[in-house]
């Protein structure tokens, strides 16, 4: 499942799309929040352009709508049906985690949006 070659392997580890060789964001760590989108022009081992045309990640909004509310219902089952918190609680607790992973849930975003439109290619190697 998390196996090189699978779109979750790349999606959850912001690699590139097509060959899964090399991260696509300049920093590695998404809470550096001033470089937290920051991504390469192309892969260095296939050659792919990250950014496809311009805009191309308005996209991601809608993938970003889809995880955050994902979260927020696992997060609400956790606190409000097995932690038998308050509705309060229960909602306080959905704020802080979407707060908490905003900068992974952006990547996340960006990286379910592009492996929709690059599938993957073992054989891509940038000719020389």
């Amino acid at each position: 499942m998390f196996k090189k070659g699978k779109k979750l392997y790349s999606i959850l580890r912001g690699l590139c799309p097509k060959c899964q060789e090399e991260t696509m964001y300049v920093e590695s760590n998404a809470y550096k929040l001033g470089s937290t989108l920051k991504m390469r022009e192309r892969c260095s081992h296939c050659g792919v352009k990250y950014k496809l045309e311009p805009s191309f990640f308005y996209g991601a909004m809608y993938a970003s709508y889809g995880v955050g509310t994902a979260i927020a219902v696992a997060v609400f089952i956790i606190a409000f049906i097995f932690a038998n918190l308050s509705l309060e609680a229960a909602f306080l607790a959905i704020v802080t985690t979407l707060v908490a992973l905003f900068p992974l849930i952006m990547r996340w975003s960006r990286n379910i949006w592009i492996n929709i439109f690059i599938p993957y290619n073992p054989n891509s190697e940038l000719k020389k």
